[in-house]
């Protein structure tokens, strides 16, 4: 099968296997850059303006220039038309362009590179595993979805490890704070709940949108809410909404009421409108 994707960097068009960045950039050297993951149907990308809003606050907590909303549509647009699918990743890139080989930025401007790979639906139900790693809600990077992701492989590859697909974060306060690229709702005496921002987790659009449409409450929740839930589930871009039936030795019952309702809502929602 060829796998061969066509990316865009920094406004030109050329296949994946042969994109380059220099060996200065600072997104490569210090991990200096935001990014954001967006959903692709058949071609056509979810929630970009959402997805967009976000890629510039990430980019000013960090410092950056605001990205170009425009330029930023156009390169997907481009990336999904040659790289067709019924289902894809389309992975935006924004970093601080060349510098010196040191935490101090150069002055030669952004660079903006768009990706794609053709992904599979993600199972309904999956396992979870508590890392024993903290995120520190008090990070000068705290809720920015930066580039900086070396702390989610590993801790990734230890779930891994343990036969789960996601692994699950405390924070420094050990209040529940998410996964390594996902947030989790519990439910608790019937309650649809997710940890609060200030416990340091991402805003992340699937998590807005299901507070949203489904009425989720935002807490402060202990880490041992999940050994305590009568239901837990993930959101992401890519996983929507996805029943957690193992956190570590618990067994859960998987696609409860409550999470049975979050999945049909979602996908009933996000078809009828594809930039909510």
């Amino acid at each position: 099968m060829d796998n061969r994707t066509t990316s865009w960097v920094n406004g030109t068009l050329v296949d994946s296997a042969d994109a380059a960045v220099s060996a200065l950039d600072h997104g490569l050297t210090t991990g200096d850059g935001v990014f954001e993951t967006l959903k692709a149907v058949d071609g056509r990308a979810f929630a970009v303006t959402r997805h967009l809003d976000r890629l510039t606050r990430s980019a000013r907590g960090l410092g950056l220039p605001d990205p170009d909303h425009d330029l930023v549509r156009e390169a997907c647009a481009r990336v999904l038309a040659a790289n067709p699918a019924p289902l894809g990743r389309l992975r935006v890139t924004y970093t601080g362009g060349n510098a010196p080989l040191s935490s101090e930025r150069g002055s030669t401007g952004p660079t903006l590179i768009v990706g794609f790979n053709a992904i599979d639906r993600r199972p309904d139900e999956t396992a979870v595993a508590v890392v024993p790693w903290r995120r520190n809600e008090h990070s000068a990077v705290a809720g920015l979805k930066t580039t900086s992701y070396a702390e989610n492989v590993v801790a990734l590859a230890a779930a891994h490890r343990v036969g789960a697909s996601e692994a699950l974060f405390a924070n420094t306060a050990g209040r529940l704070c998410e996964g390594t690229g996902s947030n989790v709702f519990v439910v608790l005496g019937g309650r649809l709940l997710t940890p609060v921002l200030a416990s340091g987790c991402l805003a992340g659009i699937t998590r807005q949108l299901i507070i949203d449409w489904c009425g989720a409450e935002e807490a402060d929740l202990p880490l041992d809410a999940l050994q305590g839930a009568e239901e837990v589930f993930l959101t992401s871009t890519t996983r929507d909404v996805q029943a957690v039936t193992r956190v570590d030795d618990r067994r859960l019952p998987g696609v409860g009421p409550v999470t049975a309702k979050a999945i049909a809502v979602f996908a009933e929602r996000s078809g009828d409108d594809l930039d909510p």
